[in-house]
């Protein structure tokens, strides 16, 4: 059958699975998936359907390996890992943070799981700092080493306000003194959840 087969398959099985989202940002006001929303039931399902999923991380790159158990064909989905500065959180703890939302946010792009909110269209802000107005094309002119830079900022920033924390968010954002064109590129990595948290942060 072929593992992009067997990888179709599984997306369309999860995508009838009864998923209930655990995960609640009291600052924003939205709900998301936990990765123990989804992940023991895509076990289920890759087992079905004769697919494994392994995830492994070095010091640059999250890789999540998926395998044809069959043939033993694989797909690689990676990110770019980034540090954290949660608040009140010792290395160890950051680390987690960052290596659980990693492997959230990869199984979230392999199975195409959408987390559907009406938060889109948000007005965008008027404060110079942020850059909030999603631009299409916006990365087309970033040079790829800094497209990976604000990749990895992204993720900090995504980390941060799904710990409740936007403001430690927003700090973060003023103290990487991004240019215009760059501010522009990484907005438009941030989903929409994390940017109207953001908004918010900013307008208190």
């Amino acid at each position: 059958m072929g593992v992009h087969k067997k990888l179709m398959d599984a997306r369309i099985l999860l995508q009838q699975a009864p998923l209930k989202k655990s995960g609640h940002n009291k600052f924003a006001g939205y709900s998301y998936f936990e990765l123990g929303d989804f992940l023991p039931t895509i076990n289920q399902i890759f087992a079905r359907v004769g697919l494994c999923g392994v995830v492994s991380f070095d010091k640059e790159l999250a890789t999540l390996t998926i395998t044809d158990t069959e043939d033993s064909t694989e797909i690689k989905l990676t990110s770019p890992m980034a540090e954290a500065n949660l608040k009140g959180c010792h290395p160890i703890q950051n680390l987690g943070a960052v290596e659980t939302y990693t492997r959230r946010y990869l199984w979230v792009s392999a199975m195409e799981i959408v987390e559907h909110d009406a938060l889109d269209s948000s007005p965008p802000m008027k404060e110079d700092k942020v850059i909030i107005s999603p631009t299409q094309g916006a990365q087309q002119d970033i040079p790829i080493e800094e497209l990976r830079y604000l990749e990895e900022v992204a993720i900090e920033l995504i980390a941060m306000c799904e710990q409740g924390d936007p403001r430690a968010a927003l700090v973060k954002l003023d103290e990487e003194n991004l240019d215009n064109e760059q501010k522009i590129a990484l907005w438009t990595l941030l989903p929409s959840k994390v940017r109207s948290a953001l908004k918010k942060a900013k307008e208190m």
